[in-house]
């Protein structure tokens, strides 16, 4: 039985278990919904056989050795990686200026952090490129366990993940890919090439392009299985309704209709970068990288905001990133369009 299909069953069972709520009890009426889909690991709905079979499916979509639900962010994926394949006095690769769960997550495991810097893309303001001539160099002058790389960054800026990973496989190093924002890469070949069927780990958040509810994300293996590294971040009281979102948001993003809403929003984005009196710049679709002559980035933002009623993501001083993903409809992004237009 499915996450969701279990969700969906009614017991005649009485529960004297947690949630005390005993999914009929709703503190917050607009969530009653959720209370209901509330459950624990009791005998009466045995969830745990359903989240092993539903991640073991998951593992056969994206073709896997593990693939592991998570309902604390891919933050916890990037710790429960490095604790998996580190020990304490290794070393771990590391970017500067990453993700603060890069540091963080080599100091849980008693390891030592050494940075490495990514070059800066002067002209939009952005971080480039993490250079395989520049990991290898960097293996070559020291010993390491794990090399942790961003790809893609932020901005939508991707990496040579597969020549990185064979530079990891000679040095005989983890490679761990934090794709955090590249979710929605395993299920069309007009997105980057993604990481999960190459590196040894590799981290996805569904909540950030894919349609999933925050914090829901995804933690790929295709070497050691993380699950002792996942006991010791994850809590023992996960929530059933947040994993079963992830099994439904995997199966969306796997079949007919999830594979239509993507092209479509795939075909509005070109079209936009096609038709902007903006320079849009960018590996990923999703990512709209915009600036303009005359306009700083922040400029750019504060006009967007204030005359247009539209929010961007990410701002600098010489561009605006605007993040799109399952959710941005046509209604969205012809608004967007026309304000672009604009400028």
């Amino acid at each position: 039985m499915s996450l969701v299909n279990l969700l969906r069953k009614k017991s005649k069972n009485t529960l004297f278990t947690t949630p005390s709520h005993g999914q009929k009890f709703f503190i917050f009426h607009k969530l009653m919904q959720l209370y209901k889909y509330d459950i624990s690991e009791t005998e009466t709905h045995d969830p745990v056989t359903a989240l092993a079979k539903a991640e073991t499916y998951a593992a056969h979509i994206y073709g896997t050795k593990f693939t592991k639900f998570l309902t604390n962010g891919s933050t916890s994926g990037i710790i429960s990686a490095v604790l998996a394949c580190v020990k304490p006095g290794e070393k771990v690769l590391i970017a500067k200026r990453a993700h603060p769960c890069h540091l963080n997550a080599v100091k849980l495991a008693g390891a030592i952090p050494v940075f490495y810097e990514i070059p800066q893309i002067a002209e939009w303001g952005i971080t480039g490129r993490t250079s395989p001539i520049l990991i290898e160099n960097c293996l070559n002058s020291d010993n390491f366990r794990a090399v942790i790389i961003t790809s893609p960054t932020y901005e939508g800026i991707v990496s040579d993940i597969a020549a990185i990973k064979d530079i990891c496989a000679k040095c005989g190093v983890y490679l761990i890919v934090d794709e955090a924002h590249g979710a929605l890469y395993p299920f069309s070949d007009r997105l980057p090439t993604s990481a999960v069927k190459i590196a040894d780990f590799c981290i996805q958040s569904l909540h950030k392009t894919a349609g999933g509810l925050n914090p829901t994300a995804l933690l790929h293996s295709n070497s050691i299985n993380p699950d002792d590294a996942l006991s010791m971040v994850n809590t023992t009281s996960p929530s059933y309704p947040l994993l079963a979102s992830i099994e439904a948001n995997i199966k969306f993003l796997n079949s007919l209709r999830g594979n239509k809403v993507l092209n479509r929003l795939l075909d509005h984005l070109e079209v936009i970068r096609k038709h902007s009196k903006c320079e849009i710049y960018g590996d990923d679709l999703t990512k709209i990288n915009i600036k303009k002559h005359g306009y700083s980035g922040y400029e750019i933002s504060d006009k967007l905001f204030h005359k247009f009623g539209i929010e961007d993501e990410k701002t600098n001083d010489i561009s605006t990133m605007l993040l799109c993903g399952i959710g941005t409809n046509k209604t969205k992004l012809e608004r967007l369009d026309k304000a672009l237009k604009k400028l």
